[in-house]
C-alpha cells in the first residue's frame, strides 16, 4: 500500500476480516491505539464491502486518505484484497487478539458466521493446537438465522427468551437441515418458543463442546458471544467457570490483522 500518513506523520495500520456473514476493519495508530473500526454485511460483492468498510472505519478515525501505511487482511474472501500488504488465516489473528486481550494460557472458542473454531494459546501467545468444527454449518451464526427463521422471530429477541426459560430442550441433530426439521417437530409439539431457543443455544455449546476439551481458562469471541450473552452465560453454567468475553468480541479477527500490520511498521512502502 502507499504510505498515506494522518496529519500527526503517524502511520495507519489496518486489519481486513472479510467474512462470510460480515467485512470488519480495525485501524491502530502509530502508537498501536484503536483509532476506528467498522462492520459492513458481506453480501455477495465482497470488494465493495471491503472498500465501504476501511472506508467508514477511515472516516470515524478523523483521517483523510484511501492508504494505508499497512494493511493485513484475514477471512474466507481475504484473497479479494491481493492490494494489502499480508494475509494471514483466521486463526493466526484470532489467536493474536485473543492473547492481546488475555495474557497467559488459554482455550479461545470462535463463532463465525460459517464455522467454529477452539484454539489453544500457550502463556507466550503462541498458537499450540486448534480444531475446527465440521463442514456442516451446525454450532455457527448460520445455524442460529436458520433457527430464527423456522421459529419467525429476530435473532435479537433470542437472548430475552432463552433467559426465561425454565424447560431444558434438547436439540440433537449434527445438520442444520436436520435442525430446522427437529424444531419444526418440537413446535408441532406445542413447545413454547422460550424453551426452543434454550435448546438451540444448548445445542451450540454441545457443539462446541464435543469440538475439543475447553481446558483452563476459556475466553469467547466471534458474532455469537458478541450478540447473545446468554449462550456465554449458559456455557458458563456448563463449565462451571467464569468465559472472558473481549470488547468488541465481533472485530477480533480484524483486530488480530491489525496487530500483525503495526508489528510490520518498520517496513514503509513507496
Amino acid at each position: 500500500m502507499s504510505g498515506f500518513q494522518p496529519a500527526d506523520g503517524g502511520g495507519i495500520y489496518g486489519g481486513l476480516d472479510i467474512g462470510s456473514t460480515a467485512v470488519k476493519v480495525v485501524l491502530l495508530d502509530e502508537a498501536g491505539a484503536e483509532a476506528g473500526r467498522a462492520l459492513e454485511p458481506s453480501g455477495a460483492d465482497l470488494k465493495s464491502a471491503a472498500a465501504a468498510a476501511l472506508a467508514a472505519a477511515v472516516r470515524e478515525a478523523g483521517w483523510k486518505g484511501p492508504d494505508f501505511t499497512r494493511l493485513v487482511a484475514t477471512g474466507f474472501g481475504r484473497a479479494v484484497r491481493p492490494d494489502a500488504d499480508a494475509a494471514k488465516t483466521e486463526i493466526s489473528c484470532q489467536a493474536k487478539a485473543s492473547y492481546h486481550y488475555v495474557r497467559r494460557a488459554h482455550t479461545l472458542v470462535d463463532i463465525g458466521g460459517q464455522d467454529c473454531k477452539v484454539i489453544r494459546i500457550d502463556t507466550r501467545g503462541v498458537r499450540t493446537g486448534f480444531k475446527m468444527n465440521r463442514k456442516c454449518a451446525a454450532g455457527t451464526g448460520a445455524f442460529l438465522e436458520e433457527a430464527a427463521l423456522r421459529l419467525r422471530i429476530g435473532l435479537n429477541e433470542f437472548d430475552d427468551l432463552a433467559r426465561t426459560s425454565i424447560r431444558d430442550v434438547e436439540i440433537g441433530s449434527y445438520c442444520t437441515v436436520f435442525t430446522a426439521t427437529e424444531i419444526l417437530h418440537l413446535i408441532r409439539r406445542g413447545v413454547e418458543v422460550r424453551d426452543i431457543v434454550k435448546g438451540v443455544f444448548g445445542s451450540i455449546i454441545q457443539r462446541t463442546l464435543e469440538m475439543d476439551p475447553l481446558d483452563g481458562d476459556v475466553v469467547m469471541t466471534g458474532g455469537v458471544a458478541a450478540h447473545h450473552p446468554e449462550l456465554v452465560r449458559m456455557l458458563e453454567a456448563r463449565l462451571g467457570r467464569p468465559v472472558v468475553v473481549p470488547p468488541w468480541a465481533q472485530f477480533t479477527g480484524a483486530l488480530g490483522a491489525a496487530l500483525f500490520a503495526w508489528e510490520g511498521r518498520t517496513v514503509r512502502h513507496a
